[in-house]
């Protein structure tokens, strides 16, 4: 059995529809969701529903009763009074679960930084998040992607309409990304293989060396438009989270990430791609996913 969180999330979502779609398949699928009338017909009518949030010890019971496979995201919650918290919060559950109920492999969402990011908000969370579940000596793999493709489909309005999109990341720094769709292929195969054991980080760092200059020129050259990147100073990203509701400890959380980004550089040139496991593009993942939301 093969427990799937954030089934309607943006990685989640398109896990699931990856194990869904796989031909050899004999693993039962069960999902925790909040609200199932957000799953499509399909799911409804393939998997079993545990209905709850996985940061509820009951609920994550349940859910992983038989199961020997899960994949695991701690959903962002800008509304969180506190960053370490919102992490600890979900995996102390996961800790008792699996050392309970036999859980043998989790493959979970995590963030390239190891061993480098310090001070660096949700990362330094994140990472803290997979020593504590490696603590417990399940079969782990975290996947470690860095900057998200998919971040800037929350500016495609100021694209299409401005021309512009913005970035705390100094403009003429490399900047390595990876697409959620890479994320969800690498979940869904090694939630499919029982065969793998021990832990470990699978790095998931796209094919660019672009800076966030190079960024921009990509994005003008797919939507046929000019476009701009503006770097945004961290009082200016924090005073424009708080007015869209982020808790005071989120948004620093944030700040703190993104001024790690700039003076740590783990998500730079240093940083080897991994075309393996992240094949996509920037300009392919722009033809694809931005340009039709930009346009719409």
């Amino acid at each position: 059995m093969i427990v799937v969180t954030t089934p309607t999330g943006q990685i989640g979502r398109q896990v699931l529809d990856r194990l869904l779609d796989a031909p050899d398949s004999t693993a039962g699928i069960r999902v925790i969701v909040r609200d199932p009338a957000r799953l499509s017909p399909r799911v409804r009518e393939h998997v079993e529903v545990v209905q709850g949030s996985h940061a509820d010890p009951a609920v994550l019971k349940e859910a992983c009763a038989g199961a020997d496979r899960l994949f695991w995201l701690v959903p962002p919650t800008p509304s969180a009074d506190s960053v370490e918290g919102h992490f600890r919060d979900f995996t102390e559950p996961l800790r008792e679960v699996i050392g309970r109920q036999g859980v043998e492999r989790v493959v979970g969402v995590s963030t390239l930084g190891r061993g480098v990011a310090q001070n660096a908000g949700q990362i330094s969370a994140s990472l803290a998040m997979d020593e504590a579940i490696a603590a417990t000596g399940v079969h782990y793999r975290a996947l470690c992607p860095p900057f998200l493709m998919e971040n800037l489909l929350g500016q495609a309005e100021s694209i299409r309409d401005r021309g512009v999109f913005y970035l705390a990341m100094a403009e003429d720094r490399v900047l390595r990304t990876c697409a959620t769709r890479d994320i969800a292929a690498t979940a869904a195969r090694l939630l499919l293989d029982g065969s793998w054991t021990g832990q470990d980080d699978v790095p998931l760092v796209g094919p660019d060396d672009l800076t966030s200059h190079g960024m921009a020129r990509v994005v003008s050259e797919v939507l046929d438009r000019p476009v701009r990147v503006q770097r945004t100073s961290s009082a200016d990203y924090k005073a424009t989270m708080l007015r869209c509701g982020a808790s005071e400890a989120w948004v620093q959380g944030l700040a703190n990430m993104a001024e790690a980004l700039n003076d740590q550089g783990f998500y730079g040139a240093v940083e080897p791609n991994t075309p393996e496991s992240a094949p996509t593009g920037f300009r392919q993942w722009c033809k694809d996913v931005l340009k039709p939301a930009a346009l719409a």
